[in-house]
């Protein structure tokens, strides 16, 4: 038997969120609004955003020195451009080529980048607090696992889900994709099992509960050790 050489490069796993995400955009799976890249009615109605934006600028604004922030998973940033403003510099991340090129002609300002990443396998910007806004809720709990590992590194987590309402078990595990884990019933608890993600505390910031009667979107904000 052949002993593996230790020089070659490892080759980076592959996950499926990368083609799911842009089969989502190039087919408007979560519809659309007189643009090739619509990120959602989570991302648009005014209902939801507002009062997370209310929310968000009330913390980033408590800051003498304003944040580096790092938007990870910022669709059409429709809702982070709210917030550049707030900021000392505003890194915003997708795994979509295509909607970071358009999110660069569309969106400009000194303080503000864009970044093509995938969140479960590249290394992430430094920065001092990581937006994810309504991500984590569309992939698997070994995605996640990856993603937890590098926002360990953030000194805050502002984190997005959508979750049932009431009592529900945490964390099914779910195939990446489009959907999310509301069909089974379930949603994202970041310090439930598997994920035990340590935090010094945990902030409820606010909470939206759906009209449709489809759930409560929830917005936490964690200070890490």
């Amino acid at each position: 038997m052949t002993k593996k050489d230790s020089s070659t490069p490892r080759i980076k796993k592959a996950w499926p969120t990368k083609r799911a995400m842009e089969q989502v955009y190039a087919m408007q799976l979560w519809g659309s609004n007189h643009s090739d890249f619509y990120s959602g009615e989570g991302s648009h109605l005014s209902n939801i955003v507002d009062p997370y934006l209310e929310a968000v600028k009330v913390f980033l604004k408590s800051f003498k020195i304003p944040l580096v922030v790092c938007d990870l998973g910022c669709g059409d940033f429709n809702v982070g451009w709210e917030l550049v403003t707030y900021t000392r510099k505003y890194i915003a991340v997708d795994i979509v080529a295509d909607l970071i090129a358009h999110n660069k002609e569309k969106y400009k300002e000194e303080n503000l980048e864009f970044h093509c990443l995938d969140l479960a396998v590249d290394q992430l910007p430094p920065g001092e607090i990581a937006i994810v806004r309504q991500v984590l809720q569309h992939l698997s709990n070994t995605e996640i696992q990856q993603i937890l590992k590098k926002l360990s590194h953030f000194k805050y987590v502002l984190l997005t889900e959508h979750l049932p309402k009431g009592d529900f078990l945490p964390n099914t595990d779910i195939i990446s994709g489009q959907g999310t884990r509301l069909k089974k019933g379930s949603g994202v608890n970041l310090l439930a099992v598997p994920f035990y993600f340590k935090v010094k505390t945990a902030e409820h910031l606010c909470a939206v509960t759906l009209k449709s009667g489809n759930g409560v979107i929830v917005t936490t904000l964690y200070t890490v050790f």
